[in-house]
């Protein structure tokens, strides 16, 4: 067992990894500045909450085995100068992931979106099936207790981020997995406060390939044009299989898919989800589950958290939401939600909530993404700017960017709940409610907004 200090223990994943560490017996400790729930919560019902917030170097000492340094820490955090005067290893999460799954099978679900869902959707299968395994991933999947799980399961399945691994560690978080079995769901341009241009993006992904061991098996989205190129280029030493949309066709809003055992009907939908089922399904079998046993397990997955997730129905009018948050994932949701339910009033509704989606150099990215449903609304908040060190919008540039003369724009609290109930007041004909955002739209409560 090891004394493992968090610097930045709050985070999602991070404070995840920490209970994943304590409950396998190792002395955890963290500090952080600010922690909110649910991080909160599950450390102190854990005994790990830091006594107070703030950084405090005198909790570096010697006789610590690891640092596990999060995104959130600055480059002269005191805790992490005193480690480094020290000696004292310092890791960002997924080095420090792999480090404790260096002897397990590792399954890695790369790309720019659709990576939750796929990881999600294994991890269910593996489950349903029996099989013992670790896994991190992104979001709070149902039947699963946390987010991250390290014991000595012969298996891990990752979920693998392109972003940054931390402060000291600037490149991305895959290229610390080193996968046997990895997805590439799909390259669109994000965050771009660390990838200022497209060809800089995409080439993460071109060297991650690159990286991973001769003869480790690949399963590519066939149906995305840069991830084709991006496979023709890098990954002509490994074992690479093409993953397309199956046969489907939807009866009363639910997606039956054509396999080879019979149709089955599946509780996901849209294109974009069965095509990420397709990515499972090719996971699953090179871990040893058959196709006649993937179908009826898959059959049971009702998607992660905030991934199409039905929020409420009744009085004509159903709603859902999903963490949509670039342009390629708003048009893939809005899709699938249009093709789910023909027959209804499709209102969405997107939050400007990322770095990217907030500067203007980015916003033409968006042109005519919010042009599928029949009322378009995008909110912003200024407070969010903000936190982000941007410089204003103005909602007339908003709109400008989208470019759809009849979009909604609001840019407060107020103004969007007066716009969503105006909005579904008229429910003569049923209505379908998207809200899209990797935000939470500064906390309102929709349930009450559409009851109003």
């Amino acid at each position: 067992m090891k004394r493992i200090h968090f610097i930045a223990i709050g985070g999602a994943v991070m404070h995840q990894l920490a209970l994943a560490l304590h409950r396998q017996g190792n002395t955890v400790t963290g500090s952080d500045d600010e922690i909110n729930d649910p991080a909160k919560t599950n450390l102190a019902l854990a005994g790990i909450l830091p006594e107070k917030y703030g950084w405090y170097p005198e909790k570096i000492t010697k006789d610590l085995d690891a640092i596990v340094l999060g995104m959130h820490a600055k480059g002269d955090n005191p805790e992490l100068l005193a480690a480094q005067a020290l000696g004292i290893p310092v890791y960002s999460f997924p080095q420090y992931v792999y480090e404790v799954s260096r002897d397990k099978k590792r399954v890695v679900i790369a790309g720019s979106h659709g990576k939750t869902t796929i990881t999600s959707m294994v991890m269910h299968v593996l489950k349903q099936q029996g099989m013992d395994f670790d896994y991190l991933v992104g979001a709070k999947v149902a039947g699963f207790d946390q987010s991250v799980q390290l014991t000595d399961a012969p298996i891990i399945v990752l979920e693998g981020d392109e972003y940054p691994a931390s402060v000291i560690e600037k490149r991305p978080k895959i290229f610390f997995y080193h996968p046997h079995i990895s997805v590439l769901s799909g390259i669109a341009w994000d965050h771009i406060n660390v990838f200022p241009t497209y060809d800089i993006y995409r080439s993460q992904f071109e060297q991650y390939l690159q990286m991973m061991e001769p003869g480790a098996s690949l399963f590519y989205n066939n149906e995305d044009e840069e991830v084709r190129t991006v496979v023709n280029s890098s990954a002509a030493h490994l074992q690479a299989t093409p993953y397309n949309v199956p046969q489907f066709h939807y009866e009363n809003g639910e997606a039956i898919v054509a396999t080879t055992g019979g149709p089955v009907k599946v509780s996901v939908f849209g294109r974009h989800n069965l095509l990420n089922m397709q990515a499972a399904l090719l996971v699953c079998r090179n871990l040893g589950i058959s196709e006649e046993d993937f179908y009826p397990a898959i059959s049971s997955f009702t998607g992660a958290a905030r991934r199409l997730e039905k929020m409420f129905a009744g009085d004509n009018l159903v709603a859902y939401r999903d963490f949509a948050h670039a342009p390629s994932k708003l048009q893939a949701t809005l899709d699938a939600v249009r093709e789910a339910y023909p027959a209804h009033r499709l209102i969405a509704c997107f939050e400007l909530h990322t770095y990217s989606s907030l500067n203007e150099q980015f916003l033409s990215e968006y042109a005519h993404s919010m042009d599928a449903p029949d009322d378009a609304v995008v909110y912003f908040s200024h407070h969010a700017l903000e936190l982000k060190g941007l410089p204003n919008l103005e909602k007339q540039t908003v709109k400008d960017h989208f470019k759809r003369a009849d979009l909604v724009v609001a840019d407060n609290k107020d103004s969007l709940t007066k716009t969503i109930q105006d909005l579904t007041s008229d429910r003569t004909r049923p209505v379908c409610l998207l809200f899209m955002s990797s935000g939470t739209f500064d906390g309102i409560d929709w349930n009450a907004v559409v009851s109003h």
